[in-house]
Order: structure tokens, then C-alpha cells, then sequence
């Protein structure tokens, strides 16, 4: 019996309503309604099946559902397209998605700790800040994924020699050596920062409003929303390939027992190599064209708080499930901004939330399927 289309439909539709009301609220007690609100549809979900339903339903049309992503994609931004700070979160919570999708792939799949998340944003954010007025700007985005990647691979040397929490205080290291060297090289700005200059693409500047007529105007971050959109999508549809490919079957197998997989003939080594550079360079091309949205980049904004923001999506969408990723990263993001007498308390805000996810839905928002053999009922 064919499975129907309309459950995973039903639940993009109403993850699309309630990212665009969480978004155009600004009282603090609508937010915290939309929050109540997405909770008990959660809850709902889980004791009704539902939720399987339409993970069933997204499984049994996977060409449709990312279709329907993208519509709502981008009719959000066609709601939003005159709200200056709506739209700029929606390029910060697609972006933190794009980098946290990069940690997915070694958290999730390959099994490596990387505490320095923001590190590797840094990196492809002042790549963007010194290349952006000499190179074109997809070449920008090219070469602050490259140098992101580059920069991997040289931490994996020491990575590799290390295991659990030993491998964790390396990139920790690394995140702070990093910021300090920012902080004390003058050549990059030091403590003050560097102006980024904006994405051109064939002569159209994204930086310059869209005036249709005097009555019309869009904001200046519609391009920049539809294009971290795109990017967002088109890294998911990558993600999602290798997970269901022998790529992600070894990535598994390293990950539950690399000795077991090195029995069997695969080098676990070289697939943690590859998964953290791969990874690394997703968290570099979204920190270039994150700083190129802001416009300028300065040490603090790549700190080790900045880093645990990261892993926080990553565990509260589920560890291993691409899915998860981007209603977390609208927790995350979204919801201090919201709740601006939460801005100073937000990691402890964060610190709460992993742990009721934890002892409530210890898999995450959307826990992470079983891998099943192709053909098996």
C-alpha cells in the first residue's frame, strides 16, 4: 500500500507556520505562546505517532518533501521581505544550520568531537573580510571553505592520536589560540575587527535595497536570505546522499566500533580525516557568508561560547539527524533575541534546554532512524 504525501507535508507546513510566527512576534508573551504552542504539537506528535508518520511519509517521497521545503523557504521570505531584523535572523538561523550541519557530519556520522566550531566560522568569515574586495565573491565563499578545510587537516594530525575527551580539549585549544591570535594581529584588525564588503553576483550587489517603485521596497537581506537558503538546501540534499550511501555506512561503522571496522578493512583514520575537513569546510563557507551579511568581523564573535551554540543545535535537533538541525538553530538563535532579558543568561538558557532534551527526548527534537537494509520491511 503506497504511503501518502500529505502527513510530511502537514509537517513541513506547520514547522514553516510556526518558524514565520516565532520570527514576526516581538511581545514577550506571543513568543513564549508560539513556544507553548510548538511544545504541545511535539508532544502531540509523539504520543499519537504522528511524527513517525511523517518521517515515514518524507522516507516514501524523498523528491517531494525538499520541494515543499523550499516553497515554504521561500514564501517565508516573501512574508518577511520588508522586516529588516526578521530577515537578517533568517539568514543567521540558516547559516548556524549550514555550520552545524558541517559538525553533524563528525559529531553525527564519523563519531569526532569538535569543540571549535566557531573557530572554523572565523575562518571562513575573515577569509571573506581579506579576499572579499579582490576576489570574486563565490570565489570568496570557495576559498573560506577551502582554508576552513585546510585548517582541518592539520588539526586532525594531533586529533587522530587522541580519543574521547582528550580529542575534545584539542579543538578547544585550537578555538582559543585562534581568538587570541585574531586578538593580537594587527594585520587582521586585531581586537577592533575588519569591514566585509558585500556579495556581488554578475554586477548585482546584494548590499543595495530593491526598490520597485516609491511605494516599493524590499530589504537589502532578501537575496541574502534566498541565497543561505539555497545553500542550506543544496548542503542537506549532500548531507542526506552520503548518509544513505556506503560512504555513511562506513562513517557508521567507525563510528559504533572502529576497531570492528578496521577487521572488516576500513580505514577509520582516513573516513575521521575526511568527515572533519568536509565538516570544517561547511563551517567555513557559512562563516564567509555570514560575515559578509553582517558586514564586519571582529575576534569575540568566534569565541568558545560561540562554539557551544553549535553543539548545542547539534544535540538539540538530535545528534545524527540533519533534520533536527534547523528548529533547533530557531531555539537558539531566535529565542534570545526574543527574549532580550534572556540575552544575558542565554547559555545558561541553552545549558537548560540540553538537559530537559536530554532527560526528556534523550535522541533530540527528531531523534536519528535506525539504518535499515535496503529491501527489509
Amino acid at each position: 500500500m503506497p504511503v501518502a504525501a500529505w502527513p510530511a507535508l502537514a509537517a513541513v507546513a506547520i514547522g514553516a507556520g510556526l518558524a514565520a510566527a516565532l520570527l514576526l512576534v516581538h511581545h514577550k508573551a506571543a513568543v513564549l505562546a508560539v513556544l507553548a504552542v510548538g511544545a504541545a504539537l511535539l508532544v502531540v506528535a509523539q504520543r499519537t505517532r504522528a511524527g513517525e508518520r511523517a518521517a515515514a511519509s518524507a522516507a516514501a517521497h524523498p523528491r517531494l518533501v525538499p520541494v515543499a521545503v523550499a516553497a515554504c523557504g521561500l514564501g517565508l521570505v516573501m512574508l518577511l521581505r520588508e522586516d529588516n531584523f526578521a530577515l537578517l535572523m533568517l539568514c543567521t538561523v540558516a547559516l548556524q544550520t549550514l555550520a552545524a550541519l558541517g559538525l553533524h557530519l563528525q559529531f553525527g556520522y564519523a563519531g569526532v568531537a569538535n569543540f571549535a566550531g566557531a573557530a572554523f566560522l572565523g575562518v571562513g568569515a575573515y577569509t571573506a573580510a581579506v579576499l572579499g574586495g579582490h576576489l570574486p565573491s563565490v570565489l570568496v565563499l570557495v576559498t573560506g571553505a577551502g582554508l576552513a578545510a585546510l585548517a582541518g587537516l592539520l588539526l586532525a594530525l594531533p586529533l587522530l592520536r587522541t580519543r574521547g575527551h582528550y580529542a575534545a580539549l584539542i579543538t578547544i585549544a585550537f578555538g582559543l589560540l585562534l581568538r587570541t591570535f585574531l586578538e593580537v594581529n594587527d594585520t587582521l584588525g586585531g581586537p577592533q575587527g575588519l569591514k566585509v564588503p558585500g556579495f556581488t553576483l554578475g554586477g548585482l550587489a546584494f548590499n543595495d535595497a530593491i526598490v520597485f517603485d516609491e511605494d516599493t521596497e524590499w530589504s537589502f537581506y532578501v537575496p541574502y536570505a534566498v541565497l543561505a537558503l539555497a545553500l542550506l538546501g543544496a548542503t542537506h540534499v549532500l548531507v542526506r546522499r552520503l548518509e544513505r550511501s556506503w560512504i555513511g555506512l562506513a562513517l557508521d561503522a567507525v563510528r559504533v566500533d572502529e576497531t570492528a571496522a578496521a577487521a572488516f578493512g576500513v580505514n577509520g583514520g582516513a573516513w575521521k580525516i575526511a568527515a572533519f575537513c568536509v565538516g570544517n569546510a561547511l563551517c567555513g563557507l557559512a562563516g564567509a557568508l555570514l560575515a559578509m551579511v553582517t558586514g564586519f568581523v571582529a575576534p569575540p564573535s568566534f569565541a568558545f561560547g560561540d562554539s557551544l551554540v553549535l553543539v548545542s543545535i547539534v544535540i538539540l535537533g538530535g545528534i545524527g539527524n540533519p533534520l533536527g538541525l534547523l528548529p533547533a538553530a530557531f531555539l537558539v538563535v531566535v529565542l534570545p533575541e526574543k527574549l532580550q532579558g534572556l540575552q544575558e543568561y542565554r547559555f545558561l538558557l541553552f545549558a537548560v534546554l540540553v538537559i530537559l532534551v536530554l532527560r526528556l527526548r534523550p535522541g533530540g527534537l527528531l531523534p536519528r532512524r535506525l539504518r535499515r537494509w535496503p529491501g527489509l520491511p
